[in-house]
């Protein structure tokens, strides 16, 4: 199976194509990646994971978070080989420029698509869909997910690490 192919990053186009879920993105996107790849920060689907923290900050008005989450995308995105395989790759970084230009401007959010071009890819993404219907979210919550989801594992998790310091 082509990675882009995975069950993980085909939730990662739906959640940003479809859902404009870009805080499900990271987190499915980062799940994906701990799989394959933890801890490489230099690893290209860190890339896709930065387009999406930047459209989460960027419709938040985390101007400063955006830019630095875009440009990073940008810088993996450019050449990421297989990573990028199936998508229209100089329209991605086209977009990633706007994107900085506009942050960078302290323009407006507006959304956009990643763009597919794989006739595969796209009939994969359309049948997972089909399978796995996401149920439509409140867009205040979609906007603020990390401060209005429940965080008590979270929480849990750092104060068991204070605890082992001590």
């Amino acid at each position: 199976m082509h990675p882009l192919h995975h069950p993980l990053f085909i939730q990662f186009i739906i959640n940003f194509n479809s859902e404009r879920d870009y805080f499900e993105c990271h987190e499915v996107g980062e799940e994906y990646w701990k799989s394959l790849a933890p801890k490489d920060k230099t690893h290209p689907l860190t890339g896709w994971i930065q387009l999406a923290v930047g459209m989460y900050h960027w419709r938040r008005s985390n101007y400063p978070g955006a830019l630095r989450s875009f440009i990073r995308a940008k810088a993996k995105l450019a050449d990421a080989g297989i990573w990028v395989e199936g998508f229209d790759q100089p329209e991605l970084i086209r977009m990633l420029s706007v994107s900085i230009e506009a942050v960078t401007e302290r323009k407006p959010f507006f959304s956009y698509k990643i763009p597919i071009v794989s006739t595969e890819l796209k009939e994969t993404v359309r049948s997972y869909q089909a399978t796995h219907p996401i149920a439509p979210q409140d867009p205040y919550y979609v906007m603020h997910k990390h401060r209005l989801r429940d965080r008590s594992s979270i929480i849990s998790l750092r104060e068991q690490k204070k605890r082992r310091n001590l």
